[in-house]
Parts: C-alpha cells; sequence; structure tokens
C-alpha cells in the first residue's frame, strides 16, 4: 500500500470515528430534566449555605449556569410538577392540590403539555420516577390496564410510583400496568376505610421500624405506615431501600437505548421526601440522619446519569436542568431525626420559610441549567420559573407556544440574557403571593401563621407584606407601610394576573 493511500484510508477511518461520536446536529437536543423533591435552596453545597456536601450536583452547577431567582410555580409538589409538564398555573385548576394515591388524572389528556409538545416534533419522551399527578379516572383497578397513565398527556415511557412514597398504593406502574403484579393476589386500595383484618402504624406499632409522627398512621409495608389503606399485591409492592437504585437503573438503560434519536428524560427522584429511606451503602454517609443521607444519595444519582451522558458522547447535544418541586421541610410526618440532628445546615438557604409557605423559601429552589458549548458557566439572578420550561423549549425547537402562562425566557436559561420574566405569581396551599422585579408582595390571609406539625411559617397574616428580596433575603423588614406605591403596583400587578383587576 502506497503513502497516498495509507493517508486516505487514515483519513476515512478518523471521519467515521468523528460521525459515530456526533449523530445529530445540535439543533435537535436532548432534554433532561432531573427534578429532587422537597429540596430546599440551601442543601445545595453550590449554593454557599448549610454544611451539606453536594458534589455531584456542584459539578453540574460549576460546568453550568446557577440560578438564584429560580423558582418553581407551588410551594408543595402536585401543583408544582402541574405547572412545570403544563406551562399553566396550578391555581387555574381547582383540583391542583396535593393528591391521593388513587386520585384521577389531573391533567386533561386533550391539554397541551411539554411532552406532548416534544412527542409530536419528533421526540422520544419518558418520565422515571415520583409522578403524584393522579392516574386513571377516580375509579381505578389496579389489577387490569390503567387508561389514564402519564402516558396519557405525552409520555412514549413511564416507570412511575403513582403518588408518593409515603402514600398507597406502594407500587410501581409501567406504561398501563402495575409492574409485577400476581393475579392470584390482587392489589386492592381504599382512601377511605381500612380493609378488614389489614394492620395499620395506629393500632400495630409493634410492626415500624420508622415511627410516625402525624398523619402517616393507616397501612403498613416494609416497616413503614403510610397515608392510605391497601390489601394484597404483594409481589408488586416496592422495597423502599432499594427505590433509588430501581428507578435509576431504568433511567440509565433509556438513555443508552435512545442515544441515536431526541429524548426528553423527566427523572423525578423521590429524595429528601418522606419516608427517607437510603439504601444501607449511604446510612450515616453525612451525620444528618436519614433526611441527609437521602439528599446524598440523590446526589450520586445526578452523579451517575451525567457519567452516562459523558459516556455516550451525548453532554454537547443534551440540555440539562436540575431543579425541586418546593421548598425543604424537616419533620413531614416521621420521627427520622431530621430536626434533631440538623446541626449548623440550612435548608432553607438564606431564605424565610419552607415547603407549604408562601415565604420565599417555599418556592425559590436550586435551578442549574447545563449545556456545555451552549451555556457558559457561571451564576445568574434573572428571575425565571419551571412554568417557562415549555415555551423555552418551543421557542428553541422552533416552535409555537402553547402553555398559557408560560414565557420564553431561553435566553437567560442558556445564560444569553440576565434578564428572565419581570413578574411571578407564586402559590401555597390555594393562597397566592407576587414577585416584580425583587420585590415580592403576600396579600392579608386568614390561617395559622406556623404550620405546627412541620413547624414551618406559612406567610400568612392579617395585613399585607411587601418584602425586597433583593436586599432582605430573610424577608425581615415588612415595608407595605413605608411603601404604599410600591405596595400597590404589585396589588395592580397580581390583580392583572388573576384576571380580576
Amino acid at each position: 500500500m502506497d503513502k497516498n493511500t495509507c493517508l486516505t484510508c487514515t483519513l476515512l477511518l478518523l471521519l467515521v470515528g468523528l460521525l459515530g461520536c456526533s449523530q445529530r446536529t445540535p439543533g435537535n437536543p436532548n432534554l433532561v430534566i432531573i427534578y429532587m423533591d422537597d429540596l430546599g435552596y440551601g442543601d445545595v453545597s453550590a449554593y454557599g449555605s448549610g454544611t451539606l456536601s453536594t458534589p455531584n450536583i456542584d459539578k453540574l452547577a460549576s460546568e453550568g449556569l446557577r440560578f438564584t431567582s429560580g423558582y418553581c410555580t407551588s410551594a408543595t409538589c402536585t401543583p408544582s410538577r402541574y405547572g412545570m409538564l403544563t406551562g399553566q398555573y396550578p391555581w387555574r385548576n381547582k383540583r391542583a392540590a396535593i393528591l391521593a394515591g388513587d386520585a384521577p388524572l389531573l391533567i386533561d389528556p386533550g391539554q397541551p403539555t411539554l411532552p406532548k409538545m416534544l412527542a409530536e416534533n419528533g421526540y422520544k419522551t419518558a418520565v422515571i420516577g415520583k409522578w403524584h399527578l393522579g392516574i386513571g379516572d377516580g375509579n381505578v383497578d389496579w389489577n387490569r390496564e390503567i387508561e389514564l397513565t402519564p402516558n396519557a398527556v405525552g409520555f412514549d415511557y413511564s416507570y412511575v410510583m403513582a403518588a408518593t412514597n409515603d402514600r398507597v398504593p406502594t407500587v410501581y406502574v409501567e406504561n398501563h400496568k402495575v409492574a409485577g403484579l400476581n393475579p392470584g393476589d390482587p392489589l386492592q386500595v381504599s382512601y377511605k376505610e381500612n380493609f378488614k383484618g389489614e394492620p395499620t402504624g395506629r393500632d400495630n406499632p409493634e410492626l415500624l421500624k420508622l415511627k410516625w409522627h402525624h398523619g402517616h398512621d393507616c397501612s403498613v409495608w416494609n416497616g413503614i405506615s403510610r397515608i392510605g389503606y391497601q390489601k394484597g399485591g404483594k409481589s408488586a409492592m416496592w422495597i423502599d431501600e432499594d427505590m433509588a437504585d430501581n428507578f435509576l437503573k431504568r433511567v440509565l438503560n433509556y438513555i443508552e437505548e435512545n442515544q441515536n434519536e431526541p429524548f426528553f428524560l423527566y427523572y423525578a427522584l423521590q429524595q429528601p421526601h418522606v419516608p427517607r429511606t437510603p439504601h444501607p451503602r449511604f446510612v450515616g454517609a453525612t451525620g444528618m440522619g436519614p433526611r441527609g443521607d437521602s439528599i446524598a444519595e440523590g446526589d450520586w444519582c445526578v452523579g451517575q446519569v451525567m457519567a452516562k451522558l459523558k459516556e455516550l458522547n451525548l453532554d454537547r447535544n443534551t440540555l440539562v436542568i436540575f431543579s425541586s418541586d418546593n421548598g425543604p421541610v424537616l419533620n413531614d410526618g416521621y420521627y427520622d431525626e431530621a430536626v434533631e440532628k440538623i446541626g449548623g445546615h440550612t435548608p432553607s438557604g438564606p431564605f424565610r420559610g419552607g415547603k407549604y409557605s408562601l415565604f420565599n423559601a417555599g418556592t425559590n429552589v436550586p435551578l442549574i441549567t447545563w449545556w456545555p458549548g451552549q451555556i457558559e458557566p457561571g451564576i445568574s439572578d434573572a428571575l425565571v420559573c419551571q412554568i417557562d420550561f415549555m415555551d423555552s423549549i418551543a421557542s428553541y425547537l422552533g416552535l409555537k407556544n402553547t402553555g398559557p402562562d408560560s414565557e420564553n425566557v431561553l435566553d437567560a436559561l442558556l445564560g444569553k440574557s440576565s434578564v428572565g420574566r419581570t413578574d411571578l405569581v407564586l402559590e401555597a396551599s390555594r393562597n397566592v403571593a407576587y414577585r416584580l422585579g425583587d420585590y415580592l408582595m403576600i396579600p392579608p390571609y386568614e390561617g395559622l401563621a406556623v404550620q405546627a406539625n412541620v413547624n414551618i411559617e406559612t406567610g400568612l397574616g392579617p395585613e399585607y407584606q411587601l418584602y425586597d428580596i433583593g436586599s432582605d433575603r430573610g424577608q425581615v423588614k415588612n415595608l407595605a407601610a413605608e411603601m404604599p406605591g410600591k405596595l400597590n403596583e404589585l396589588k395592580d400587578g397580581l390583580a392583572a394576573r388573576l384576571g380580576t383587576k
């Protein structure tokens, strides 16, 4: 073989190798949303608060864009997830509140959604992890094919828990069926009354390895009592300590199997939602008990996903968005030493409140975007919200937005602009607050100032509250009385958004 032929062969082999590493154009990026559960702004060490270490999430932040004013729409999980997937404020839907495990599908199958938009434009779509947006029509037979699952709202593949890990049924639903169910041992579920002869946490404390504190005293499985009642279905029941590995395995397999076509993956981790049951290899990792250890477990899961994307050379063609569904909570129904072992850690970071709260910590959550070659590493103070993912992704792909409240903040999410949206309506337990620029207003509401069971300030009070979040992140000084003009501006803005002006 002569020298020229040798050179030609070498160049051809090099070209083939390069094509194999980049099989799609950058105009068709994958989208991966990694969504943790009850993770506070201060729970991510990249945000500079608290004492927990989250090295994998920190790496994501150091290589991507970390937002200081990244918001979910609501201070609780169901409405927050609804807003992200539909591009619609959850308070517009009267049913968008924390759902029971047998609640009917919250999203109308005819409603525009982020996965549906992407599926209609050539994407494979999957949700793996926590769902909590309802399943079925309100009268589910768990032993038959279930029509109304996440697949009805745009997901090609779904492998989820029906609601939360502290609610029955404690089974996984894959596409339209309960995974691993033995027809000879049918699953029954009720949120009204217990099944005869079935033990409960309330009546059978000797069966528990994790003692309930409030509201979690019904059916017992795996040594943990839950909300709601169930009977049968033993072959399909999950083991809580294996849940993270179970979900992660399917996430990694999905990425591997779909690496040659554009995909949207919504990976909804259960950590650090109660009951906090980290795998034994993470127990004791933080010294903060199960809550801290489950965050360490979730951080490891994030690292595994990022490693898989890089292993398959998908990193430069994948937009990863990391966030949380709402702010943090310590005691949320079980005695698990979250309060006793918190030490100097500050889950809410510099903010006031937490889960269930109209104060800023309820909805100002960790939010990081990552896309090598497209997003320059840094920190952004732009006001962005998960509700805007739909319009922003639509804009990038040249599609028409169909999320009624979603706004195009694509340039902010990609770090090409320091400006996001101008205002935002926030919600907690059907009450709303309003952010305009650096100011946050909470209207007068009746109710408890502190939610006793979880020991979190709700933000409710008899008078208007106005805070300058820019200079007073802890919401210490109420400016309503001394800034009537600004207060009226926010009143008018909220009224316009609510359609009451």
